[in-house]
């Protein structure tokens, strides 16, 4: 695994890279700080053995190099009141002040640099900004596992300038445990409930799991392309019309191989995308005409909590709904309450993706989960069995 758990990094400086991709309010202050917290297990390990620290960040996407809008100047003063000490901050990233800022670190201290996409060259990959980031350390650890789908300088292309010296942090080394135990060793019944709104952006992950799965939970905006296939009415629901032999595909996959899969038995409609439209529950493939399906409804609820109360294995990415809208929450709150009261009767559940996440947090049912991923779209191609260019390029 190449784990930091297995050395020593007295009196080394360490390049980390993190995730500290955080929300900001309008005025810049951080309105959730779960990234940072993340990756303090890493960080504490690193400085209890007495490393020096070169943290390496992004944040948002900015275009034109540097820009106030995307600085890591707010991370770094809330990292330093989370592990008591001051944060060395650098708006260069690189050149000879940083390398003399780099070299005068002492044990025990930490230093980030600033937001490493207002450099172009790195999510191109760019080898010359791997090279010259490098020369800031003498060994490299990736804990940002929410990038790990992404082959840009700091997060891939540098590791090959550490070819005996670069490792997992405790962040990476959990997501990549958990998401194997998913794929390799899963405790049946195993079901994958999936949402999203979209088929197209699931259609790998789906044909994946399917021979791995029991059952499988298809909710959210992909479900109408699902129910058009079999014939029923949808109304207004968001559907794609070119993914409907697809459908036919994956639910003829699912009947061969002996999987089990459901939809909403019924509805919450609306006559206009609103939080305060008219609405009325109608059955999954009975949908009128000019109304739009937002959210399963209390009989699907029903039916899912069976499924997933029988479950010992339980994965769970994309919601019901249209959750941010607080009428068109409560079938993603009942899945998130049936899935943490799951893992209280000794189930393991895995929950991903970052509407799903967001809502086992809003309800405060993050800690009731067996696991709960940092990465989004990272996870999701973890899961299509593909292999990501930060993992490899520890591996490697």
């Amino acid at each position: 695994m190449k784990s930091i758990k297995d050395v020593n990094f007295s009196g080394r400086k360490v390049i980390l890279r993190v995730d500290f991709n955080v929300p900001v309010d309008e005025n810049r202050n951080i309105t959730d700080d779960t990234r940072i917290r993340e990756s303090l297990p890493t960080i504490k390990k690193l400085l209890s053995d007495g490393a020096s620290i070169i943290l390496v960040a992004h944040f948002g996407r900015p275009k034109n190099g540097f820009e106030d809008a995307f600085s890591l100047k707010p991370v770094a003063q809330r990292l330093s009141e989370l592990i008591h000490q001051p944060v060395q901050f650098t708006q260069e990233l690189l050149g000879p002040n940083v390398e003399a800022m780099a070299k005068a670190l002492k044990p025990k201290e930490v230093m980030l640099l600033e937001n490493i996409r207002f450099y172009p060259g790195e999510t191109k990959g760019d080898v010359a900004l791997a090279e010259q980031l490098s020369k800031l350390g003498d060994c490299y650890v990736n804990d940002a596992f929410g990038t790990a789908h992404r082959e840009h300088s700091s997060t891939a292309t540098i590791a090959r300038f550490f070819p005996k010296d670069k490792y997992f942090g405790l962040l990476m080394e959990n997501e990549i445990k958990n998401l194997n135990y998913l794929l390799d060793k899963p405790e049946h019944p195993f079901t994958a409930i999936i949402g999203g709104s979209k088929i197209s952006t699931k259609i790998d992950i789906l044909n994946n799991l399917i021979p791995k799965v029991d059952n499988m939970i298809i909710i959210g905006g992909m479900r109408y392309t699902f129910t058009k296939a079999l014939g029923g009415k949808i109304g207004n629901s968001i559907h794609e019309d070119d993914k409907l032999e697809t459908a036919k595909e994956l639910m003829k996959k699912m009947d061969e191989m002996g999987v089990k899969y459901y939809m909403p038995i019924d509805c919450i409609v609306v006559d206009r995308f609103a939080n305060d439209a008219n609405r009325k529950i109608v059955k999954g493939d009975e949908i009128p005409d000019g109304w739009e399906a937002v959210d399963c409804g209390p009989k699907s609820s029903e039916l899912f909590r069976e499924v997933i109360l029988k479950s010992k294995t339980i994965l769970w990415n994309g919601p019901a709904g249209v959750f941010e809208m607080p009428n068109f929450a409560k079938g993603t709150n009942s899945i998130a309450k049936d899935v943490a009261e799951a893992c209280g009767h000794g189930s393991y559940a895995a929950v991903g993706g970052g509407d799903s996440v967001a809502a086992v947090q809003k309800m405060q049912l993050a800690e009731r989960m067996s696991y709960v991923s940092t990465g989004g779209g990272a996870m999701l191609e973890y899961l299509e069995g593909k292999t990501l260019p930060g993992i490899k390029a520890i591996l490697d």
